[in-house]
This record gives structure tokens, C-alpha cells and sequence, in this order.
């Protein structure tokens, strides 16, 4: 029996950059749907949960993806409420690489920082990736502050976060003028830029100058650059005393999280693979 992944996008066409992973992962055999929402979603999942016996349906799953992150989840939540009982497949959700970017991230900050320890600024902390950022952040231990052009949606994150974990520590910053970033970068040893693609967070003069700065991660690849005169390509690069990571540079990590989260779709047919399960199968990844 074969193993089915069933590509649920929420944009018109299916991502094309999700499909070649899948494939490069060893999928056999991969529909893909266009334009998924809750209200359309539901006789895809019973066709995915009835054409198999219980014991095979380990051999089917669901990746949901799609350009709007929110969008995905409201189709993850209606999916979950699909199942019932056995009858149920795994699901992978990384719309836009939201999971798989923030946890490759959060993996290149622990290779150079003690988290537990460390104070870390999030540019763009509202945004998809930059919540999920967050979130990893503040599980490890690491004070996080939430930088956004609005002060109020960096408290709504902050809000959410600490519902989530109760030991978190995070300040919401706003970091909309180049004075706010100044600001917010003080005593910091880590940030990580998770801002819009081409839009400049942080200039190469306020970077250079935080000198307790140990990591910084610009995750975004289009020019210009989140974190100006860091280049995608950087890993593990030096640049005015802090080693540096381009969204390239940590690419090769997401993509070898990406595929392993596949394949282990069909280990069984209960598992629902989002921010935090993400983040632990790629921390096996670089330990083993």
C-alpha cells in the first residue's frame, strides 16, 4: 500500500515549493488541492479517513498549507474536528514555512547561545514566523522582547505567549522609528529579524553598535535585507563581533526538518505536527 499525502492549500494554486519537498521526501503518491477553506475542507478529510481500514490509515496524511498563515490554521482547527475516534490521519501544518523556519531559527541561536540565559529581541515578532519565534524563545528559558511597529500588537503576542507558558518573560517593544530600535537592541544578545519580505528592520548602524550582540538571524531573503549588511547566504558568519545567519544560510536545517516531518506523518495516524512538535523533531535532528 502506497503512502498518500493530500496537499490542503488555502491559496488558488497549490505551492509548488511544498509539492518538490514532498516529493524529494519520498512521498508515492501527492494530490494536491487549491482555495482549501473550513467551509470546503470537510469531504476532503472524510476521504482521506474512510478509504482505508483503521489500521492503514497511517499510510494517509494531510500537509495544510498556504501563503496566509491564519488562514491555515482556521483549516487546521477544522480538520481536527473532522476526526473522531480512529478514524483519523496525520496533519502537518507549515503554511508559508512558518513552523519549520522558526524552529531551524531558534536551533541556530542554541548552537552559539544559552538560551535559558540569554535576552533576545524578535524584529517583526508579530508576524507568523516571528510569534512562533516567540514562543520557541520563551520555552527555552530565553527573555524575549517583542518588537513591532505597533506596541499594542506586540502586548496581544505577549499576551498570547504567556498564556501558553507561565514561566515566559517578554516585554513588548515598539521598534518603529530607528530611536525605538536603538532602544530595544540595549543589552540585548540575540536577534532575530522575522519581519515582511524586503523590508529593512534594523540598520547596519544600530546593529554594529549593540555590542553585547552575540547571534543575529535575518530571515528574510528578498533585498533588502531585515538585518541590513547581513547577507542570505551568511551561517555562521562573523560580522562586527556577532555571528551572523542569512534565511539561506539557515535553509538547509529547515528543509531537513521539513522532510523529516513528513516522513514522520506516517509513523501513525495521530499526529498533529505544528510549532512546538516541529521544533522538538528538528532538535533530535541536530543532537543525534
Amino acid at each position: 500500500m502506497k503512502n498518500i499525502l493530500i496537499q490542503l492549500d488555502t491559496d488558488p494554486h497549490p505551492n509548488t515549493f511544498d509539492r518538490v519537498v514532498a516529493v524529494d521526501a519520498g512521498v508515492d503518491e501527492l494530490f494536491s488541492y487549491g482555495g482549501i477553506t473550513p467551509e470546503n475542507v470537510v469531504p476532503l478529510v472524510h476521504g482521506a479517513m474512510f478509504t482505508r481500514s483503521p489500521d492503514d490509515l497511517n499510510q494517509t496524511a494531510l500537509f495544510i498549507s498556504g501563503s496566509g498563515v491564519a488562514a491555515a490554521e482556521a483549516v487546521l482547527a477544522e480538520v481536527q474536528q473532522t476526526f473522531f475516534g480512529p478514524l483519523r490521519v496525520s496533519v502537518l501544518m507549515d503554511a508559508n514555512g512558518c513552523n519549520t523556519t522558526a524552529a531551524a531559527a531558534v536551533l541556530a541561536a542554541e548552537r552559539h547561545l544559552d538560551l535559558a540565559g540569554s535576552q533576545a529581541l524578535v524584529l517583526g515578532g508579530t508576524g507568523p514566523v516571528g510569534r512562533r519565534v516567540v514562543q520557541l524563545l520563551a520555552m527555552q528559558g530565553a527573555a524575549v522582547r517583542v518588537g513591532s511597529r505597533s506596541a499594542e500588537r506586540a502586548q496581544t503576542i505577549c499576551e498570547s505567549v504567556a498564556a501558553k507558558i507561565d514561566s515566559a518573560r517578554l516585554t513588548p517593544w515598539a521598534t518603529g522609528s530607528t530611536d525605538d530600535c536603538r532602544t530595544a537592541c540595549r543589552g540585548v544578545d540575540l536577534i532575530v529579524a522575522a519581519g515582511a519580505a524586503g523590508v529593512e528592520l534594523l540598520s547596519t548602524n544600530v546593529r554594529s553598535g549593540v555590542k553585547t550582540l552575540r547571534v543575529a538571524i535575518d530571515l528574510n531573503a528578498v533585498p533588502p535585507a531585515g538585518l541590513a549588511g547581513i547577507e542570505p547566504t551568511d551561517k555562521r558568519v562573523e560580522r562586527d563581533g556577532a555571528i551572523c545567519y542569512g534565511a539561506i544560510g539557515i535553509g538547509g536545517t529547515k528543509m531537513k526538518i521539513h522532510k523529516a516531518a513528513i516522513a514522520l506523518l506516517f509513523e501513525s495516524n495521530d499526529r498533529v505536527l505544528d510549532s512546538v512538535d516541529i521544533y522538538r523533531l528538528g532538535r533530535s535532528l541536530t543532537t543525534r
